[in-house]
């Protein structure tokens, strides 16, 4: 694919962006460029551009305001310790990507294609990925929309797909502490057959009711149990769930109406390695509500590419509660090791002996 570029005639100066950088929070700050490419039936896909970030024109009839056809990626770049800057398995969100375009019958951007359009952004505003240190990374966020001004329901034979940066902070500034869940026995995120699998923003949106519910209930994050028998645990709002056995045994709720997340797999090849057994499988919430009792379960973390790793505490519905794991917050719990050993990858301060990182400049 070949990119033009035009570069911004008003860069962020390097005094603003020093301020920036030291506190960039999430999603509040946006690098100089963004990339640009379109697609149509008869040119395939063409016009791949950078250039100066800036609000978008869209037209009031385009599809994807009205049928929400749309996908999205979220990833990260990482600055190492020689200024080299690094991404995570862009090929995985590549791929991801195209699962979702076929859902959302949107057209497959090839998988070296989306990787050179990171890598292209990425390199163009390089200044903007932080010093490594106290996990500051830039946050990248490929996306794909209907862009076609019409209104009938069809597939759209206009689509944009951009590319946009945003500097991230840690997640956890005062440290990583165990998160409290509320259990949502009223909505459901997705069903066989839905978009549950698909990253589009019509599952974040379906997700955000039952978020506030939780935050009302002073909790920190939402749990879905699947729809059909309403028993079986799925996802967080954004996260996927690790369950730890007495034996080292680890659970993970088995996808296909859940999103396949690229942190999730990278964890279970970790876990292995490790040497601990992952039962990819059903998992009720009264296997939780008694394992955590018991003690049969003995830590629960969750993990994203925004947390990476976080511990699960309490667990809150309705009329009751079950208590965090007994070793949850233990000094050699497992979640530690694991999160420590993954952002050392990323970061390039351990061994990459997965072959996970891809050197961007």
């Amino acid at each position: 694919m070949q990119i033009s570029t035009t570069p911004s005639s008003s860069p962020v100066s390097d005094e603003r962006l020093a301020e920036i950088l030291a506190n960039p929070g999430f999603g509040n700050h946006f690098t100089d460029h963004m990339l640009t490419v379109e697609w149509t039936p008869a040119d395939g896909w063409h016009a791949a551009r950078i250039e100066p970030y800036a609000p978008l024109s869209i037209d009031p009839a385009a599809a994807v305001l009205h049928y929400a056809q749309e996908t999205f990626e979220g990833m990260k770049a990482y600055r190492h310790d020689d200024g080299s800057i690094w991404s995570f398995r862009p090929e995985e969100n590549a791929k991801r990507m195209v699962r979702s375009s076929q859902r959302l019958a949107l057209p497959e951007l090839p998988v070296e294609d989306f990787v050179a359009c990171v890598d292209a952004l990425v390199e163009a505003d390089r200044r903007w990925v932080p010093e490594g240190g106290g996990e500051k990374s830039l946050y990248v966020r490929p996306f794909m929309f209907a862009s076609e001004v019409f209104l009938g329901v069809r597939p759209a034979q206009h689509v944009t797909f951009m590319v946009i940066a945003s500097p991230a902070g840690a997640y956890f500034k005062g440290g990583v502490k165990p998160v409290t869940l509320w259990l949502t026995e009223e909505y459901t995120r997705a069903g066989r057959g839905g978009m549950g699998a698909a990253k589009t923003g019509g599952n974040y949106a379906s997700s955000l009711v039952a978020q506030q519910e939780a935050i009302a209930q002073g909790c920190d994050q939402v749990v879905f149990l699947d729809a059909q028998e309403g028993e079986y645990v799925e996802e967080l709002g954004g996260m996927n769930l690790y369950f730890v056995h007495r034996d080292g045994r680890v659970v993970t709720p088995e996808t296909g109406t859940i999103l396949e997340g690229i942190t999730r797999a990278s964890i279970i090849e970790l876990l292995g390695k490790m040497g601990h057994q992952v039962e990819e499988r059903k998992f009720s919430i009264q296997e939780w509500k008694d394992g955590v009792t018991s003690g049969e379960i003995t830590e629960i973390f969750a993990c994203g590419t925004a947390a990476v790793v976080t511990p699960v505490g309490e667990l809150k519905w309705d009329g009751g509660s079950a208590p965090a794991a007994a070793a949850v917050e233990a000094d050699d719990a497992l979640w530690t090791r694991v999160r420590s050993q993954l952002v050392d990858v990323q970061f390039g301060r351990a061994e990459d002996s997965f072959g996970w990182m891809h050197r961007i400049c």
